[in-house]
């Protein structure tokens, strides 16, 4: 873990929240494959004393990589501040303006815009202002990356800066990696592993306790609980396996019967076990209308093992499209487990699937009663091996309800095809 790197992801819009951070969490993935050891990501707004701030904390890193801020407006300023900071001014390439102007001129061509041509004009002067001393990375949109080493005279890393788009980011990011002062700054990098133990059913409370008989010095173990599943996450050195071994063992110990596995998703885990065993699967699904079909044909080739799915909200809905008996909607109500095996059931009938999974709940925030909270909600998955019903009381918001609901129907899915821990 000899080389860092901190990342500073630049935008109002991703500062509150109206557009979600993906460059952050990409580059660090990306950065720990190489061996390099992210030390701190920061999300700053179009401030430019924010972004300065933002550098000088990140100082005494080896690399600093900035997102966003590279667009032809008022508020994109990272290029600017970035040359500031490494002691180096900014100014004109003219080379770059007109590759910049072509690539716009096409791209406004190409959809039939029109717009001032002082105004375009001044944009892409304002995109080719490059640092003195920087290597240019080339559009892969309209804005180009830059690499920009500390002013001779100045210690500090090297700042890469690159584009917000995501698509145009990691476009740019092979010749970002290629560029000589980038290379040279990560030069001293070593292996640096990630592994992740996943169980079900497991409070952080008992792994706690688990932790705290061992000791682990070598090794960066964290915990996170997300919709009922338990992840630990653990980042060390090649030379610290036979400790992360002897985390797994202790782990393995103490939560065996939970531990349903030590790498792969439980999305991975099922999608193979459809693959390998050659079975398909449909679903009907009430509260969560769709999310578990989106989510089982999230990866492709999964039209191979699902077959499809049907949203059936409203109870004509079940009864036209699932054929859910109208006396099993009267007399036990359309949140019931019976309803929830009527559409699991009929979900395979109507598809002609081997399983069938049936979703019925009451998400929020209004709809329920002292016999039925917010929050409760009744599945089913059928298929050749047996039947597999649950009845939960979730707690959340409706979104929260809706997803734990569809993280609970991938591990029925999972127990019944797979075994090891019950959902």
């Amino acid at each position: 873990m000899a080389v860092r790197a901190g990342i500073v992801v630049t935008g109002t819009e991703v500062l509150t929240g109206r557009v979600s951070d993906r460059n952050g969490p990409w580059l660090a993935e990306e950065l720990r494959r190489l061996g390099v050891d992210v030390g701190a990501v920061l999300v700053v707004g179009d401030r430019p004393e924010d972004l300065r701030n933002a550098l000088r904390f990140l100082a005494d890193e080896d690399v600093v990589l900035t997102t966003g801020g590279l667009g032809p407006t008022a508020d994109d300023l990272t290029a600017q501040v970035v040359g500031e900071v490494q002691g180096r001014p900014s100014s004109v390439d003219p080379e770059l303006e007109r590759q910049i102007a072509g690539i716009v001129e096409g791209l406004m061509d190409g959809r039939g815009w029109r717009a001032d041509p002082e105004a375009t004009a001044a944009g892409v002067r304002k995109q080719a202002l490059v640092p003195e001393g920087a290597i240019v990375l080339p559009p892969v949109g309209t804005a180009p990356g830059l690499v920009v080493p500390p002013a001779e005279e100045r210690d500090g890393p090297v700042v890469v800066v690159l584009p917000g788009p995501p698509s145009e980011l990691q476009g740019m990011w092979p010749a970002a990696l290629a560029a000589e002062p980038v290379q040279r700054a990560l030069a001293d990098r070593s292996e640096l592993r990630q592994e992740t133990l996943r169980l079900w059913g497991t409070l952080e409370s008992q792994l706690a306790a688990t932790l705290r008989q061992h000791e682990f010095p070598a090794l960066e173990v964290t915990t996170c609980l997300r919709d009922g599943e338990l992840e630990i996450v653990t980042r060390y050195g090649s030379e610290a396996q036979p400790e992360y071994d002897r985390l797994v063992e202790a782990v393995r110990a103490a939560h065996g019967p939970q531990l349903f596995s030590t790498g792969p998703t439980v999305d991975d885990l099922v999608a193979s076990a459809f693959a390998d065993r050659g079975l398909t699967v449909a679903t009907a699904e009430s509260c969560t209308s769709g999310l578990l079909v989106a989510r089982l044909t999230e990866r492709a080739g999964s039209s191979a093992w699902v077959l499809g799915g049907v949203a059936s909200y409203a109870n004509s809905a079940k009864e036209a499209l699932v054929g859910v008996p109208s006396e099993v909607l009267e007399s036990c109500g359309a949140v019931s487990t019976e309803v929830a095996a009527a559409l699991a059931e009929g979900a395979r009938s109507r598809f002609g699937a081997d399983v069938g999974v049936g979703i019925t709940g009451i998400a929020g925030p209004g709809g329920g009663s002292p016999e039925k909270p917010v929050g409760t909600v009744h599945l089913c998955a059928v298929g050749p091996d047996g039947r597999q019903p649950r009845s939960v009381v979730l707690p959340g918001s409706r979104s929260a309800v809706r997803h734990r609901s569809v993280a609970l129907a991938m591990h029925m899915l999972r127990q019944l095809l797979l075994g090891g821990p019950p959902a």
